[in-house]
C-alpha cells in the first residue's frame, strides 16, 4: 500500500493523462529504460552494427600509470643532445614541477620492413610484430591527473560517471556467447578510480564490465561463488525460476525499475556462466607450448592468455590492466622501473599477437596498448627538493598508444610530437578521436550509437570525435 497516496510518480501521472502532452512524452520515458531490442529478449543477444564491421572484439592492454613515450615508441635524438640542460622551448604545465631535459636511458632500433622505431623495453613485441602495429605518436588528453585521464580514456568523460566504451559496445553489439559477459576487466588488484573505469552508468546494468582479480589463480576464486557445492544445476534452475517470478512481481509494482531488471539479468547470467566461465578461465587446459609462450606462470602472461580464451568464446571487450593502482607511474628511477615493467609485459604481449595471428583471430580483434597519458621529457623535481631527479612527470600534451589487428593499417607511426616529445604537433589525435575510430572499426557511427537519458541523447564521444581514416587498412 502506498504510504503517501496523494503522491504520484511521473509515469502514473502520464498514464492518467489520457491524451495530450503526457502521451507525447511517454514514449521518450519508456525508451530511457530500454536497451537495444533483441529478437531473443536477452539484452546480451548478438546484434548487427550500423554497417559491416572490420573487427568483432577488442583486447585493451592498459599500461596504467602512464608509460613514457620518449622511452618506448617515440625516440627523440634532440632530447639526448639536450640532456641535463634546460629545454629551449621551456617546460609545459603538468602535475608537478619539472627541470632540465632527461635523456632516455634506453636504446632504440628500427624493426620490420616498415622500419618502425621502438626501444629495448618492447623489443620482443617490435621485433616480431612491427609490421602489424600502428603507433599513434600524437595522442592528447585533457588533464595530467590519473583519475580524470583514466576516466576519459575509458568513458569519454574525465569528470562525470559515464558508460565505459566496453559498456557502449556491449550495448550496441551484445555478446556472441550469451553464457558469458560481453565485457570483462582483468586486473591484479584495482586501478585508480577502480570501477568507474568499467561502469555502465545510465546504460542498463547488464552491460557493466565484469571485474576479475587476476592475482588469483584458482577459477573458483577468480569468480566468487561460481560453483554451488550444495545443489544440483536442475534444482538451482528451479530456484532461479521462482526467484525470477518474485522479482518480476516486485518489479511490476515499482514501475519497471531498471535496477531490478539489471539484478534479474545478473542472476540469469551468473547461472549460465557456471560451466562456460569455468572452462574459459581454466588455462591449465592449454598445451605446454602455449603456456610457455605466454609465460603463463606470471600474472601478466596469465591474464593475456585468459583474454585470448575469452574473445575466442565470443566476449566483445577484454581489458587487461598491467597491475595494481598505477605501476607505470615512474616519478623516480624511470630507468629501473620501466625496464622491470617492460620485462613483465613485453613477452606476453608479443605472445598474444602471435597466438591471435596463428588462430586467425587477429584479423577480427583490435589490440590496443597504452596508458592514460605519457610522461614529460623534462625530469621531475622531487617533492621538497631532496634527492636526485631520476623520473618523469605526467604528460597529457602528447603521448603514444598503439593498435594492431582488425582493420588497422600496421607498420606505421601516425602523427608526431615536437622535437623533444612534449606536445602533439602533427595530426593530433584526441581520446575522443580514438574512441570514434574504435567504434568505426566495430561497425558503428559514433554519432548514431546513442542512449536517451535525462532528456537527451548521450554518446561515447559526447559532441566531439572524428574517425582517423589514416589508421584504417
Amino acid at each position: 500500500m502506498n504510504p503517501r497516496p496523494w503522491m504520484l510518480s511521473r509515469r502514473q501521472i502520464l498514464r492518467s493523462a489520457g491524451t495530450g502532452l503526457g502521451m507525447l512524452a511517454l514514449p521518450g520515458l519508456l525508451r530511457a529504460d530500454a536497451s537495444r531490442p533483441t529478437s531473443s529478449g536477452n539484452p546480451l543477444a548478438a546484434r548487427e552494427p550500423h554497417f559491416p564491421a572490420r573487427a568483432k572484439h577488442i583486447i585493451h592492454i592498459y599500461l596504467n600509470g602512464g608509460p613514457s613515450q620518449v622511452d618506448t615508441w617515440d625516440p627523440k635524438p634532440e632530447l639526448t643532445r639536450w640532456g641535463g640542460k634546460k629545454l629551449p622551448v621551456g617546460n609545459l604545465t603538468t602535475e608537478r614541477e619539472t627541470g632540465v631535459a632527461l635523456a632516455s636511458p634506453f636504446s632504440f632500433a628500427q624493426y620490420g620492413q616498415s622500419g618502425l622505431w621502438c626501444s629495448e623495453i618492447f623489443q620482443q613485441t617490435a621485433s616480431q610484430h612491427a609490421d602489424r602495429i600502428c603507433v599513434i605518436r600524437s595522442m592528447r588528453a585533457n588533464t595530467p591527473n590519473h583519475e580524470q585521464s583514466m576516466r576519459l580514456m575509458n568513458t569519454g568523460d574525465e569528470r562525470l560517471s559515464r558508460p565505459s566504451y566496453g559498456s557502449w559496445l556491449t550495448y550496441g553489439l551484445g555478446c556472441e556467447n550469451e553464457n558469458l559477459p560481453g565485457f570483462v576487466t582483468l586486473c591484479p588488484g584495482l586501478p585508480v578510480a577502480d570501477s568507474s573505469n568499467w561502469r555502465s552508468a545510465f546504460l542498463p546494468g547488464i552491460y557493466q564490465g565484469t571485474y576479475l582479480d587476476t592475482r588469483k589463480t584458482n577459477v573458483t576464486e577468480l569468480i566468487a561463488d561460481i560453483q554451488n557445492p550444495s545443489i544440483q544445476p536442475a534444482d538451482q534452475r528451479r530456484q532461479l525460476d521462482l526467484l525470477a517470478k518474485l522479482n518480476q512481481k516486485h518489479q511490476q509494482e515499482r514501475q519497471e525499475d531498471p535496477n531490478l531488471e539489471a539484478r534479474i539479468q545478473s542472476f540469469e547470467l551468473a547461472y549460465r556462466m557456471q560451466m562456460e566461465a569455468t572452462d574459459a578461465l581454466d588455462i591449465a587446459k592449454e598445451p605446454k607450448e602455449i603456456l610457455d609462450l605466454y609465460k603463463a606462470d606470471t600474472v601478466h602472461g596469465r591474464q593475456l592468455l585468459i583474454a585470448r580464451r575469452l574473445i575466442e568464446r565470443g566476449v566483445r571487450v577484454v581489458q587487461c590492466y598491467h597491475g595494481d593502482v598505477q605501476p607505470w607511474d615512474s616519478h623516480s628511477n624511470i630507468a629501473d622501473e620501466h625496464r622491470r615493467l617492460g620485462g613483465e609485459a613485453d613477452g606476453p604481449i608479443a605472445a598474444l599477437l602471435t597466438d591471435l595471428a596463428q588462430r586467425g583471430l587477429l584479423d577480427e580483434t583490435i589490440v590496443i596498448c597504452g596508458g592514460e597519458f605519457g610522461r614529460t621529457p623534462a625530469v621531475e623535481i622531487p617533492i621538497g627538493g631532496g634527492g636526485t631527479p631520476t623520473g618523469r612527470d605526467h604528460n597529457h600534451h602528447g603521448f603514444s598508444v598503439w593498435l594492431a589487428g582488425g582493420g588497422v593499417r600496421g607498420g606505421q607511426a601516425y602523427g608526431s610530437t615536437d622535437e623533444f616529445g612534449y606536445r602533439a604537433v602533427e595530426n593530433p589525435v584526441h581520446v575522443h578521436d580514438l574512441h570514434a575510430t574504435l567504434l568505426h572499426l566495430m561497425g558503428f557511427d559514433h554519432e548514431r550509437l546513442t542512449y536517451h537519458h535525462a532528456g537527451r541523447d548521450f554518446r561515447l564521444t559526447d559532441v566531439h570525435g572524428k574517425v582517423v581514416q589514416e589508421l584504417l587498412a
